[in-house]
Formats: structure tokens, C-alpha cells, sequence
């Protein structure tokens, strides 16, 4: 198992999408929100995944197709 810890930046047509949601079923990528800051026309959260490597990396690559800003914040945290 790998943590990582990334922070997602949501555009505003997206802030009400239960995408954390969709990641954890899609992928079995289990988020642990350290931060978040979201409001009406924006958003943001910095969180741990947790999962399977190859499930980190298909799971990020998806958020990102979908529009939102994936930041690496720092290398895995364990593995």
C-alpha cells in the first residue's frame, strides 16, 4: 500500500460534484482530508490517498482528465 499526499484544486463547475466519491468507488483509493477550503465558486483539499500504487496513479489521472488541478505535495508518504 502507498500513501500520497496531493492537493485538489476544483473549478467552480465542479465544486458540487461528489468526485471524492466517484475516486473511492472507481478506484479503491481511500482519501483522508487533512485541509480543505470550499466555497460557492471554488475549492480546494489537501488530503492523503491511500491504496495500491497503480490505483494512486490511475485515480490522480482521472481527477485531472476531469478538470481538476492535481498538486504533489512532497514524495509518498509510505509504502
Amino acid at each position: 500500500m502507498t500513501k500520497v499526499r496531493v492537493k485538489l484544486t476544483f473549478p467552480e463547475d465542479l465544486v458540487r460534484t461528489p468526485v471524492l466519491a466517484r475516486l473511492v468507488r472507481t478506484f479503491d483509493v481511500e482519501p483522508n482530508i487533512r485541509r480543505a477550503d470550499v466555497e460557492e465558486h471554488r475549492g480546494w483539499i489537501i488530503c492523503e490517498l491511500d491504496g495500491r500504487s497503480d490505483a494512486i496513479e490511475a485515480g490522480l489521472s482521472w481527477l485531472r482528465s476531469q478538470g481538476i488541478e492535481v498538486s504533489l505535495l512532497g514524495d509518498v508518504l509510505e509504502s
